[in-house]
């Protein structure tokens, strides 16, 4: 069974509702990216930051996947499937993914703000001021914020040297350290590019100039038409 990488962003979650800053003009629902997603921020005002936070769960949960989550899922019947996302939502596994590496953290979950391996699942419940660890530290959104260490990286970039297909899914491929994964593929891996706003500079890609709704699902037959 052929080794087969999804790498995807914010387009693809994008036709599920759920908002992204890097679409406007640089806001979160009228937030700074300063204000509401980097350490500064948190020490700054924990308040404004969980608040923020627990407005995007409740869009998350509001979410359904779309035809492209469903589409990946689906992926795993033929190839060994990894998917290696910057989201911070659940449609994926809610899709029925079943390897997924998230880069930027989950939206679903809590954190110690003292010590990094206490996480919990808490659903689409709101993380208050005053609700702490068992160590009695405030607990926090368990999201890799701006200026933090993306723990993964090294996880995903081991993946991906192992790919035999990429499918690069809704992003901009202009985030780092996260879009510099790409060029742990080996050479004979086959790379696709699904994206309303792909050009022909990415080079050695296949380009898809559709919603990922459309183009993955699409792309998805072309993969399994090629394997029979």
């Amino acid at each position: 069974m052929k080794n087969l990488v999804v790498f995807t962003g914010a387009g693809v979650s994008a036709e599920s509702g759920i908002q992204t800053f890097r679409d406007g003009d640089g806001l979160w629902e009228k937030h700074r990216i300063e204000d509401v997603a980097t350490p500064e921020a948190w020490h700054k005002n924990a308040k404004l930051v969980l608040d923020f936070y627990n407005h995007r769960r409740r869009q998350v949960v509001a979410a359904s996947p779309n035809a492209a989550h469903i589409a990946i899922a689906g992926l795993e019947t033929y190839f060994s499937t990894y998917v290696i996302t910057q989201n911070i939502d659940d449609l994926h596994e809610r899709a029925g993914s079943r390897r997924i590496v998230h880069l930027h953290g989950e939206i679903t979950k809590a954190r110690s703000s003292v010590d990094e391996s206490l996480i919990y699942d808490i659903g689409g419940e709101d993380i208050l001021v005053g609700q702490t660890c068992e160590l009695g530290s405030q607990l926090r959104p368990h999201i890799v914020w701006f200026g933090e260490v993306v723990s993964e990286l090294e996880v995903a970039a081991q993946i991906m040297s192992e790919a035999d297909y990429l499918l690069v899914v809704g992003t901009s491929l202009a985030v780092y350290p996260a879009a510099g994964l790409i060029h742990y593929v080996p050479p004979h891996c086959k790379k696709f590019l699904v994206d309303t706003k792909a050009s022909g500079r990415v080079h050695g890609f296949t380009i898809i100039q559709k919603e990922a709704g459309i183009g993955v699902p699409q792309l998805v037959e072309q993969l399994l038409e090629a394997e029979k």
